[in-house]
Parts: C-alpha cells; sequence; structure tokens
C-alpha cells in the first residue's frame, strides 16, 4: 500500500492538467475505491489537501517525492566507523539515507556527526538545509549513540514522511 501512495504523489506531482476518478485511478493503476481511500490517507497524514474539487500536494507531499530522489552514484554517503574504516553501508538518497541509520552502528553516526559529514551532505549534495541543520543542532546539544539515530530517524521522518509513505 506505501508503494501505491507514493505513485498517487508522483501522479499528483507531474499532472499537467486535472483528472476525472477514473483517469487517475487507471494512472496509478489502483481501483476508483482503492484510490479514493488512498488520497483521504494522504490527506490525513498532511501529504495532500483538498483544492475545491480536487486535491494539490502540501509541502511535506513534496519534500517527500525529494526523499526518493537518487543522487549520482559518486556522490553517495558512505558511512564510515573511523577513518579508513568503512561501515559497509552507503545511501543515493534521503530514503536510503533513512534506513540506513537505522541499521548502521551507533559509532558511525557519532563519527560523522562530529566531523560535520552529514550536514554537509545533507546540504551541499541533497539540498536539504532543513536536515543540515538539524544535524548541527544535534551536533550542539551534544547527542551520542542511540538518543543521535532516534533524534535523526524523527526529524527526517518528520520533514520527509518516509516512514509513512515507503
Amino acid at each position: 500500500m506505501k508503494d501505491e501512495q507514493r505513485k498517487i504523489l508522483k501522479i499528483m506531482n507531474e499532472a499537467t492538467n486535472r483528472m476525472d476518478l477514473n483517469m487517475f485511478a487507471e494512472a496509478v493503476k489502483l481501483t476508483p475505491g482503492e484510490a479514493i481511500a488512498n488520497v483521504q490517507a494522504l490527506t490525513n497524514e498532511g501529504f495532500l489537501r483538498k483544492l475545491g474539487s480536487g486535491y494539490g500536494l502540501t509541502e511535506k507531499g513534496k519534500n517527500t517525492l525529494k526523499a526518493f530522489v537518487a543522487v549520482p552514484q559518486e556522490k553517495a554517503f558512505q558511512f564510515y566507523t573511523d577513518i579508513d574504516k568503512p561501515g559497509g553501508f552507503s545511501a543515493i538518497s534521503l530514503e536510503e539515507f533513512y534506513y540506513q541509520i537505522k541499521q548502521v552502528d551507533s559509532d558511525s553516526l557519532d563519527f560523522h556527526l562530529y566531523r560535520d559529514d552529514f550536514e554537509n551532505w545533507l546540504r551541499q549534495v541533497v539540498s536539504s538545509d532543513e536536515l543540515a541543520d538539524e544535524a548541527a543542532n544535534f551536533k550542539k546539544t551534544g547527542l551520542y549513540g542511540e538518543e543521535l539515530r532516534r533524534a535523526f530517524l524523527k526529524s527526517i521522518d518528520a520533514n520527509y514522511g518516509i516512514e509513512y509513505i515507503s
């Protein structure tokens, strides 16, 4: 169901003209009833908003789509546990970054945060100033380990809705 919701956001973002329910349901490969249920769920979660007789993406909905955009492989975030010690994880999108943060050793999170690696990648490669600023704040407040992991996951989900939509 989550992939269906991502398709709905993508089609709504790319649509250049109004579609009736049957056209829309066909475009997202759902029955009209399934399309309506998913649109209502996305509206309740703040990804869509009612616009007259139709729906449109909110900023949260637009941000969510950005989280699934891949960067070139050479700009992927490579997780390390220390200098010259690769952790075996990498991410080419915010979605992958989110799931890798769930898996990597907390020492890797500490290592990258206090070298400004997260902040730089988020700002320069992913173009997410909001998350880069939050990473800087995590450092200022002295977060480490599992507390840092939870804060990062919460922040990414709040800004991009990845947990809900993935």
